[in-house]
């Protein structure tokens, strides 16, 4: 027996949830560096450590949290509770994130630090159970995916929002820039906390898991022998880096190579999310017609070349050049991110019928940590590669940092990309294959036993 097909209101609530964890995720990619290095005043070096700390928190808690939805079960299920009791939680840690106190540098650096570890804990604690509800909500690939292609394209409806109304609002309170920051990403917390709420109310998990009831070190060994959730892990990283070392520069790239102000900082970021989203649209109509796994290998091969192209034909106030090949790469970046999401839940199913042991929160937790893992690692890289080049907050950047920013769009975050596209040869789980797995047809693999549906 199958789940039925859900309905456009229940894909749209699911969307509104990814729109809602998207107004952290895009200002993390998007927004926070430029935010702490020329709104807030922290130096590139101290970001790398505050950055990294975020991460090593996740360490633990992001499997915790998938652990506690494996074992925690309610009338409304194990994983909408979190979009009821966290939503205000989750917008006003927003809200004081993108506040900026008039306080002493090493007090400033302490109330970053202090913001930044509470929404990334707000964050960790509704987004696991987010990423591990569409497990849940249907177990048929096509209705996954679908419902995937409606979530990335309100998750860019939230990041376009983020990152073309915050620097013009920004603007509008002349020098006092901070101002402007904290009252438009409250505004956007405001928002989220609604986004989730309809979530709540719209989804329904129908799909019923046993869940593996062993402590954490003991789910831990079949789950490292899910090679297929391994690779998902890599590429989840290499991925996150490229994609967040483009993002995080496309500010600084508008500013300081093609000398633009607040409303070029918008124009070109927003260009971006543009043709995020219209590659989310087109990435689901693609894979009616082509293996959804090969269109994310060649796409990510794709971003490498498209990467060297705008490397060597865009030079210093080139705008018009600039805007068109970053939005075509950036629509072709993006048609492998319903395809990725959609096939997590494959590969738990695969790892439950490699080891006859299911261990599906701990494996969202973990990829969630990948993630947040690649977005430590970029941050790193952009810091780094900004004190390398010079780089002086607000100031007019030599030839030299003009170059380096140039390489951090271009080169530097698609040599990321060809790699994934790489990676991605080695997973197996295709339309075909998944079909096969749930048939109990694979030899050497278990039928699935873990699945009940309501």
């Amino acid at each position: 027996m199958k789940t039925p097909r859900l309905t456009v209101l229940e894909k749209i609530g699911f969307g509104a949830g990814d729109a809602s964890v998207n107004v952290v995720i895009s200002s993390f990619f998007l927004l926070i560096n430029f935010f702490y290095t020329d709104i807030f005043g922290l130096r590139p070096e101290h970001i790398i450590a505050l950055l990294f700390v975020g991460r090593v928190i996740d360490a633990v808690t992001d499997p915790m949290m998938g652990l506690i939805t494996d074992k925690v079960n309610t009338r409304w299920g194990r994983y909408r509770p979190y979009f009821l009791w966290m939503a205000v939680p989750f917008g006003v840690s927003v809200f004081l994130a993108y506040s900026t106190p008039d306080l002493a540098y090493n007090l400033k650096l302490a109330y970053a630090y202090a913001t930044y570890i509470l929404v990334t804990l707000v964050f960790t604690a509704v987004t696991i159970p987010y990423i591990s509800i569409i497990g849940v909500l249907t177990d048929d690939p096509k209705e996954r995916l679908s419902a995937n292609g409606y979530r990335l394209f309100f998750a860019k409806i939230a990041a376009l929002a983020v990152s073309t109304a915050v620097p013009i609002v920004a603007g509008w309170w002349g020098e006092d820039k901070a101002r402007g920051y904290q009252v438009a990403m409250g505004v956007m917390g405001a928002i989220s906390t609604v986004l989730f709420l309809f979530c709540f109310a719209t989804t329904t998990e129908r799909v019923k898991h046993r869940p593996d009831p062993r402590p954490f070190l003991a789910q831990l060994g079949p789950l490292l022998r899910n090679d297929q959730w391994l690779l998902l892990c890599a590429v989840c990283v290499i991925g996150t880096v490229g994609y967040v070392v483009r993002g995080s520069v496309a500010i600084y790239y508008a500013t300081y190579y093609l000398g633009g102000d607040a409303a070029m900082q918008s124009a070109f970021m927003g260009t971006g999310v543009v043709a995020a989203i219209l590659a989310m649209v087109a990435s689901t109509w693609l894979t009616k017609f082509i293996c959804k796994v090969q269109l994310f290998r060649w796409t990510q091969i794709g971003v490498g070349v498209l990467s060297a192209l705008f490397y060597f034909m865009v030079q210093p106030g080139d705008v018009a050049a600039a805007f068109v090949l970053y939005f075509t790469l950036s629509f072709v970046v993006d048609l492998h991110a319903p395809v990725f999401w959609s096939i997590i839940p494959e590969a738990v199913d695969y790892g439950e019928a490699k080891t006859g042991q299911r261990t599906s929160g701990l494996s969202f937790g973990g990829i969630s940590f990948c993630q947040k893992a690649g977005m430590a690692l970029a941050s790193a890289i952009v810091n780094g590669l900004l004190v390398y080049f010079a780089y002086e907050a607000n100031q007019v950047q030599t030839p030299e940092t003009q170059h380096g920013i140039h390489l951090m769009l271009t080169l530097i975050p698609g040599a990321f990309h060809v790699l994934m596209g790489g990676v991605m040869f080695l997973y197996k789980i295709n339309d075909g294959y998944y079909a096969r797995l749930k048939a109990g047809a694979i030899p050497g693999l278990k039928p699935l036993a873990s699945v009940v549906h309501e």
